[in-house]
């Protein structure tokens, strides 16, 4: 079961299933590869995120045979019967989400500082951009150039790690050779120290993310506690009035 595909649309079949059927968190949990305090809070209408639900049935996911073997044994794990078929984009510009796209002059802007050795036609490919903006933020002549801050594409979410990487190391194959001579240990030093930017870089985005993760965690947490005290404590003042 630890190999099993998740439903393409995990968040959504979670609040389908939630509002629907009879199963328990922990089957539902499992079924979507969430955790638990996700699904309990979909359920207490506390999630961050309100998603419209996805029928599982409907899509060929499962089978109504099987939601009602596990609404029958709360200890059976509910089967994928038919695993979601991975969409695969066709060749085209880079697609950036409209909640992102105004992030791009500071990704731009970040490049132009960091890594000067990338052309304009790498960056454009890389965050999805045309010339013309990245000629503006350059000679500062872009509309909005007084509120652009230079910022990292990764951590904007503009283009993964991997992909920057190798735009940086494309671009350093193609800058000139350095003369014989004192120069050379210039430049090993040069990209030395670009490396450790690299991984300086990587480093601080990694424990951010981490930061993030386990603060988005405790907040549930918190949340799913509070919402459950309160529900007992409902109960028992229920209990003291009937008394």
């Amino acid at each position: 079961m630890a190999d099993q595909p998740k439903p393409l649309m995990p968040h959504a079949t979670a609040t389908w299933l939630v509002d629907n059927t009879g199963l328990s968190f922990e089957q539902i949990a499992e079924f979507c590869g969430l955790h638990i305090l996700e699904v309990q809070a979909m359920a207490d209408d506390l999630a961050g995120s309100k998603y419209t639900g996805r029928d599982p049935v409907h899509s060929g996911e499962l089978t109504q045979a099987e939601i009602e073997k596990g609404q029958a044994d709360a200890e059976y794990r509910l089967k994928m019967q038919r695993a979601p078929v991975a969409v695969s984009r066709t060749k085209g510009p880079r697609y950036t989400p409209v909640s992102k796209r105004q992030d791009k002059p500071d990704g731009i802007a970040w490049i132009l500082r960091n890594h000067p050795e990338i052309s304009d036609a790498q960056i454009g490919k890389l965050i999805g951009t045309t010339r013309n903006t990245i000629t503006a933020i350059r000679e500062r002549s872009h509309w909005n150039i007084q509120n652009i801050q230079p910022k990292d594409p990764v951590t904007l979410g503009l283009c993964s790690q991997r992909e920057l990487d190798a735009v940086v190391a494309k671009a350093a194959k193609n800058l000139p050779a350095s003369e014989e001579g004192e120069d050379a240990p210039v430049a090993a030093s040069g990209a030395s120290d670009r490396e450790k930017l690299i991984e300086e870089l990587r480093a601080e985005r990694e424990a951010n993310e981490k930061a993030a993760t386990e603060a988005a965690q405790e907040a549930e947490a918190a949340a799913w506690l509070e919402a459950k005290r309160a529900a007992e404590e409902a109960g028992e003042a229920g209990a003291t009035d009937e008394a």
